[in-house]
C-alpha cells in the first residue's frame, strides 16, 4: 500500500516537476495533513536517477514550505485573534492568556519558529502564534527557512541515497526523528538558561 501510494508521489512530482514539489510543500506547511516525507524523499530519489536537480529539488522544497507557513501567519492575522476571543472562553483560553501569549512570541518568535519547524506535526502549526503575535515578518521568514530547510535536505538526501529501499528509510527517519527532538531540547534548555540570565524570559 505504501509501496503504491510513494510510486503515485514519485509519478505525480515526476509529471508535474519542481512546480509540484512547490504545491505539495505548500500543502504540507499550511493546515493540510499531508506528510512532506512522501514529497521530498521521492523528490531526492528523482534527483539521484537523474531526473531532476537536486539544488531545485530543495530550493523548491524550502519555497513552498515558506509559502504554506505564510499562508498560516496571515491566516492567523486576519482571523485568529478575533476567533480565539470570541470562542476561546469556551475552551477555558482567557484573552489575558491569549496576551501573554503573544508577548512571548514577540520575544522568543525567532527560537520557537525555528525549533517548531523540526518537530512533527507542530512543524505545519507553529505559524499561528507567529501570526497571531504578529511577528516580524522578515525575521518569521528567515527562521522558518533555516528550520525547513534542514528538514527539506534530510528528506531529499534520504531519498537521494535510500530512494529505493523503503525498509532503510523508515529506519533512518525513526532516529533522525528523535536526533532532531534531542537537539531541539538541548537548544532549547540552553536558550531558555541564557534568556534566564539576561532576564529575558
Amino acid at each position: 500500500m505504501l509501496t503504491d501510494i510513494i510510486n503515485f508521489i514519485v509519478e505525480t512530482v515526476g509529471s508535474l516537476g519542481y512546480a509540484g514539489i512547490f504545491i505539495m510543500m505548500f500543502l504540507e506547511s499550511s493546515f493540510f495533513p499531508f506528510p512532506s516525507e512522501v514529497v521530498m524523499i521521492p523528490a531526492g530519489y528523482l534527483a539521484y536517477k537523474g531526473e531532476m536537480n537536486m539544488y531545485l529539488v530543495i530550493l523548491m522544497g524550502i519555497l513552498g514550505s515558506l509559502a504554506g507557513a505564510l499562508f498560516n501567519y496571515y491566516l492567523a492575522i486576519k482571523l485568529g485573534r478575533k476567533v480565539l476571543i470570541k470562542y476561546g472562553k469556551y475552551f477555558f483560553v482567557k484573552e489575558e492568556t491569549i496576551v501573554k501569549m503573544e508577548n512571548f512570541f514577540k520575544a522568543h518568535g525567532h527560537i520557537s519558529t525555528f525549533s517548531g519547524r523540526l518537530i512533527p506535526v507542530i512543524r505545519q502549526y507553529i505559524s499561528f502564534p507567529a501570526g497571531l503575535a504578529k511577528m516580524n515578518l522578515f525575521v518569521f521568514c528567515l527562521y522558518t527557512s533555516l528550520g525547513a530547510g534542514i528538514w527539506v535536505v534530510i528528506l531529499a538526501m534520504l531519498g537521494y541515497f535510500l530512494g529505493d529501499n523503503e525498509g532503510l528509510i523508515k529506519e533512518y527517519l525513526h532516529y533522525i526523528i528523535i536526533i532532531l527532538l534531542l537537539l531541539v531540547s538541548i537548544l532549547c534548555f540552553f536558550y531558555y538558561k541564557r534568556a534566564k540570565k539576561e532576564k529575558i524570559i
